[in-house]
């Protein structure tokens, strides 16, 4: 529900970012719902590159030549359409979510020429403001004039249950549904390459507010971030 405020015509940009499964792309999408913004889901772009890249059957190739990723780039286009992911005219918002899309994405996220290309859509999406943007380098390299920056943070079990959680809820099974701790490896795994990387790695900025989300509801974390960016429009921070 759009939540009626008395802020004037002010838009800001709210950069929300974290580690896997931490809650950022839920939480920003019902910001940007409830404060009539626009939502840019930045790690749905670096899935649509991953799955682009499995699709080709480059993986293994762009592994030991990272450059020959820059062909896969020349052509990409990627929109939202009513929640909706469009790589290159194609609705992949299913298939960007598969674990092997999960085990492969860090590393194609780490490329130069990935991060320059989807940095520059990212930017030009967020150029007129009033948008809600998660990731893990929104607000140190994508957006750092970003009004609002959020790092959100919780338990790898707790994450982990939740990617269990998720992938059962959209039908996935048998050998497509990994174990809990599994999972949880996965993902401490994944921390370990995004804050250890050279390029863009995950941080927090020193302006952000970090919040943790371990015992907390999507609707809890939902309300502090929206109350955290009503009290910039109102000049309350």
């Amino acid at each position: 529900m759009l939540v009626k405020q008395s802020t004037g015509n002010k838009r800001i940009i709210i950069a929300i970012d974290g580690p896997a499964a931490s809650g950022k792309s839920t939480t920003a999408r019902k910001v940007a719902e409830q404060l009539g913004y626009t939502y840019i889901d930045t790690g749905a772009m670096f899935r649509s590159v991953t799955l682009k890249t499995l699709e080709r059957g480059m993986i293994d190739t762009v592994r030991s030549s990272p450059e020959t990723i820059v062909s896969l780039l020349q052509d990409l286009t990627i929109t939202f359409s009513d929640e909706r992911v469009i790589l290159d005219g194609r609705d992949v918002t299913s298939a960007i979510r598969e674990n092997r899309v999960s085990r492969d994405v860090s590393f194609i996220s780490s490329l130069g020429p990935v991060r320059d290309r989807l940095r520059e859509m990212q930017q030009e999406m967020g150029r007129s403001r009033g948008v809600v943007m998660d990731g893990r380098d929104i607000g140190t390299v994508v957006f750092p004039d970003a009004e609002l920056k959020i790092f959100l943070i919780a338990d790898a079990r707790e994450r982990a249950k939740r990617r269990y959680a998720e992938l059962a809820a959209k039908g996935a099974s048998g050998s497509e549904l990994p174990d809990i701790a599994s999972l949880e490896q996965e993902i401490v795994e994944r921390d370990r390459a995004d804050a250890g990387r050279t390029l863009a790695p995950l941080k927090k900025h020193p302006d952000a507010v970090e919040i943790d989300t371990s015992a907390l509801s999507i609707e809890e974390q939902v309300v502090m971030v929206r109350d955290l960016a009503l009290a910039i429009l109102r000049n309350e921070r």
